[in-house]
């Protein structure tokens, strides 16, 4: 193309986002695009867009769908019915060239801030403890979604609930 790369010629990453403005946001939902969890569903935490001392680059951290609930019907029985709809999450720092961005943000209440904090990505236990928090506030809103601003459930947790057909 006419613009060669490095001419400085005010295109890049750095230009653009001084004009967009930042759109990956705690709440924000996210596809990973790598690694082990490359098709799932996540929700973003918290971002760290300058970088930190042990990753000097543009990262969130992130949690996630890593197994999502199956359909159930009306026919199946309670135990049955509790079985197909556990949810397997997973909480990681991700790189933002590794994740997309989608159109959907999840509902104030789920509160993405109080998942999971960095404290606790440090410790294994504290990985753990995590993954269990999420998946208990993550089953509790797939079974009953939040309703929306019209009263039907949020179309933003019936997203995160399916799985990515791909």
């Amino acid at each position: 193309f006419w613009l060669k790369r490095g001419t400085g010629s005010g295109f890049g990453r750095n230009a653009l986002e001084g004009a967009m403005g930042k759109f990956i946001k705690a709440g924000r939902v996210v596809v990973m695009l790598q690694g082990r969890y490359a098709g799932k569903k996540a929700i973003v935490v918290k971002t760290f867009d300058e970088g930190s001392k042990s990753r000097p680059f543009g990262h969130c951290l992130v949690a996630g769908v890593d197994r999502a609930p199956l359909k159930v019907t009306r026919r199946m029985s309670k135990k049955k019915i509790t079985k197909r709809t556990k949810v397997k999450p997973f909480v990681k720092y991700a790189n933002y060239n590794h994740i997309m961005p989608t159109r959907y943000q999840v509902p104030a209440e789920i509160s993405p801030a109080s998942m999971c904090t960095d404290q606790q990505m440090d410790t294994a236990d504290g990985r753990v403890e995590a993954k269990k928090f999420v998946k208990s506030l993550l089953q509790e809103k797939f079974l009953a979604p939040p309703a929306d601003k019209s009263g039907r459930p949020s179309k933003d947790v019936i997203y995160m609930r399916k799985k990515l057909r791909f």
